[in-house]
């Protein structure tokens, strides 16, 4: 019989570190949304029907979720961590659909923009200093260690940046901090969903993982290694882009018979 794969350890996170990488992401997004005309706030986002306007409402909403989940009582016990996340993110579609479209609605009707709405939202953010990391909320996809919940924020935050960037064909500045946290997360969570130890995943600098049940490589250059960049990996992550065309465009290496991971992706749907 194979050995037992071992369970992965939990990465940690430095809470504080999470914070300033999170509010430094929302200042580069708030920077790119700044001066934007109503043309390019018209603009068609690679998120269905979603336009650049109603991107940004959504990406002003998850940043102030934070604040309105700390403001409501804790809930009893802990129910989900940071890597159980993405597999718990489906359900939420229509929900984030529909709060989506009327922030979006209520922000064009007050003729305020969408910066004020990343503002308020960052300023919302920013007095959650002093609420412990332990504090339990109640997020939708169950209660979660306030820690916790701040890397997953890092991860929309980052993946929507992407999601704007390719929107406005434009560049839009990454937080390092943020995009590890995105990377490090996501790449976790492939691990606990394909547990074992038979393919190497590389994304450098940041993360390097084992999944996949089979034979265990201890030694030497691993038989099956996937390796690519951080935003291929968050896009192949979160359904951004496939496995084969990222393939075709060279943006991954897969060596070794095993080294096709494509059908445990994407892990966000």
């Amino acid at each position: 019989m194979p050995p037992a794969q071992r369970k992965p350890r939990p990465r940690s996170y430095a809470p504080a570190k999470v914070r300033a990488a999170f509010a430094a992401q929302l200042a580069h997004v708030r920077e790119a949304a700044a001066g934007l005309d109503e043309a390019q706030l018209a603009l068609p986002t690679r998120l269905g029907e979603w336009t650049v306007r109603e991107l940004l409402a959504h990406i002003a909403l998850g940043a102030g979720l934070v604040a309105r989940l700390a403001g409501e009582p804790a809930p009893p016990a802990r129910e989900i961590t940071a890597v159980e996340w993405p597999a718990a993110t489906a359900a939420l579609a229509g929900r984030v659909d529909i709060a989506t479209r009327e922030a979006a609605a209520a922000e064009t009707a007050a003729g305020t923009g969408p910066v004020a709405l990343l503002d308020a939202a960052a300023e919302r953010f920013a007095a959650l200093s002093d609420v412990p990391p332990d504090r339990l909320l109640a997020a939708h996809v169950g209660a979660m260690r306030l820690d916790d919940f701040l890397v997953t924020r890092c991860v929309e935050l980052v993946v929507h940046t992407d999601d704007l960037a390719a929107a406005l064909g434009t560049e839009i500045r990454y937080d390092r901090q943020a995009l590890a946290n995105a990377t490090r997360l996501l790449a976790d969570a492939l691990a606990a969903k394909a547990p074992g130890g038979s393919v190497e995943v590389r994304i450098p600098p940041f993360a390097v993982v084992q999944c996949v049940a089979g034979p265990r490589h201890t030694r030497g250059t691993p038989p099956n290694v996937v390796e690519t960049d951080p935003l291929t990996w968050l896009r192949l992550a979160t359904g951004r882009t496939d496995w084969a065309a990222a393939l075709d465009a060279a943006e991954i290496s897969a060596s070794g018979e095993r080294a096709d991971i494509s059908a445990q992706l994407p892990l966000v749907e």
